[in-house]
């Protein structure tokens, strides 16, 4: 089945086959006809499923028959993330090419001055993370009760970084008959109450089994004796060992992920940073040199765990447990994705048996054991360890006699002065270490 029976114009047809596309996904397949036929969207999906194009190809052909009023978008996309904002962007620019549509990106990290001038020109799309847009309805620069069509992306994702209430506000701010299409990787109960009060008789869509993970992922789990370093020594191992084309390198912290990614830069890898403290345009590079083949590895914060579009990753590592099993179904679906193989590996220390336990029991099942070998993290050692066996009685005595300090003799000093006493061998005599008798005040 093409994407010809889905109801998409001759133009936008002839788009997505220039892009290499030929047949739809499950979700695209049952959430394009929807769309386009004006109703409500409930889509339940995974990530790497396709799930962009799906809000983004019927919505182009929706918005192509009007125009744009100042300040006024025509349809807005909520993403809790810069990143999968701009991704969203970079699929419409990919995919409208042949429209008229304006665009407008608002996100932290851009200066205010250059997304007013657009919204002033008045856009049909409007793409925002939550708290930007907010700052921009605060100043006025943005109304929404022009909005047709409103899309609510990684509702849950949403959820984790608590922009739940600032959601609630933007969508209380629109008029009630618009369209409204939510997507969401699970259905915790926050969402669904988000949903229940914004969406009307929608089409729930459910492609997969919420947090599953893609059939194509290797994925294994490596126990590691010790703590971070040794976590860093056995990270460098599975490096070497495996074929790593490319990776992703998933850390709980920010901080860690800078550690890391200096210890590997120190151990000659190819590598990058990501995660929020980072200004827009350092994020945005460091993701342009990963995906253009520049640099080989990434080592990010949860912040790239969902959405970002690179098809061809063909390693994750789990550097530790995430807090929210949930994550570890986005983070390794990273790699596998659109049909190709794909391998995961976690590493996890004594301090991670618990987080360990609650992940295995909301996956349902165990992570098969990737066996390491022994690691010898001192300075300078190579991961393999050496031989514990004992140097010969002679060597051990040379080696103790030549790495030894000499022992250092103390001084004698005079004790009135401190002075050392000089010219005397090693016999100093008592009177000499003694001190002068005190002269006598007078009364």
């Amino acid at each position: 089945m093409g994407f010809d029976i889905l109801g998409l114009s001759e133009d936008l047809l002839s788009v997505v086959e220039k892009s290499g596309y030929t047949e739809p996904t499950p979700i695209q397949t049952k959430a394009i006809p929807g769309i386009l036929q004006g109703r409500d969207i409930l889509g339940i999906a995974q990530t790497g499923t396709g799930k962009t194009a799906s809000f983004t190809l019927p919505m182009i052909d929706i918005l192509s028959h009007g125009r744009a009023r100042a300040r006024m978008p025509r349809s807005l996309i909520l993403e809790p993330t810069r990143e999968l904002a701009t991704q969203v962007s970079e699929s419409f620019e990919k995919y409208g090419e042949k429209s008229k549509l304006t665009m407008a990106l608002l996100i932290g990290g851009v200066a205010f001055a250059d997304q007013e001038r657009k919204l002033d020109r008045g856009v049909d799309v409007l793409i925002a993370t939550p708290g930007r847009l907010m700052d921009h309805m605060e100043r006025g620069k943005v109304m929404l009760n022009g909005v047709e069509i409103l899309v609510v992306d990684e509702a849950d994702r949403m959820l984790d970084m608590g922009f739940i209430p600032d959601v609630e506000k933007i969508c209380s701010a629109m008029p009630q008959k618009i369209q409204s299409l939510f997507f969401s990787a699970t259905m915790p109960k926050e969402v669904k109450r988000l949903t229940d009060r914004f969406l009307k008789d929608p089409r729930e869509i459910e492609v997969a089994a919420p947090a599953s993970t893609a059939q194509t992922i290797t994925q294994k789990l490596c126990k590691v004796k010790g703590g971070e370093k040794e976590k860093r020594v056995a990270l460098r191992h599975l490096l070497k060992e495996e074929n790593v084309k490319n990776g992703i390198i998933f850390c709980n912290r920010k901080s860690t992920v800078k550690v890391v990614c200096k210890s590997l830069t120190v151990h000659g890898f190819s590598v990058g940073e990501l995660h929020g403290d980072m200004h827009q345009s350092s994020r945005t590079e460091t993701l342009n040199n990963f995906k253009n083949g520049e640099i080989q590895l990434l080592v990010a914060s949860d912040v790239a765990a969902r959405g970002l579009d690179i098809p061809d990753v063909s390693h994750v590592f789990n550097f530790e447990i995430p807090n929210n099993p949930e994550d570890y179904v986005h983070r390794i679906g990273r790699t596998g994705r659109a049909g190709r193989e794909g391998a995961s590996f976690t590493l996890a220390c004594p301090s991670e048996k618990k987080a360990l336990s609650f992940l295995l029991k909301f996956l349902g099942k165990d992570i098969p054991l990737h066996e390491l070998p022994e690691m010898d993290v001192r300075p300078g050692k190579s991961s393999a360890k050496r031989s514990d066996s004992p140097r010969p009685k002679k060597a051990e005595e040379d080696h103790k006699a030549a790495t030894e300090k000499p022992r250092k003799t103390r001084e004698p000093r005079q004790k009135s002065t401190g002075k050392p006493v000089v010219g005397m061998g090693d016999h100093v005599p008592a009177f000499l270490l003694r001190d002068e008798p005190k002269k006598a005040h007078k009364a």
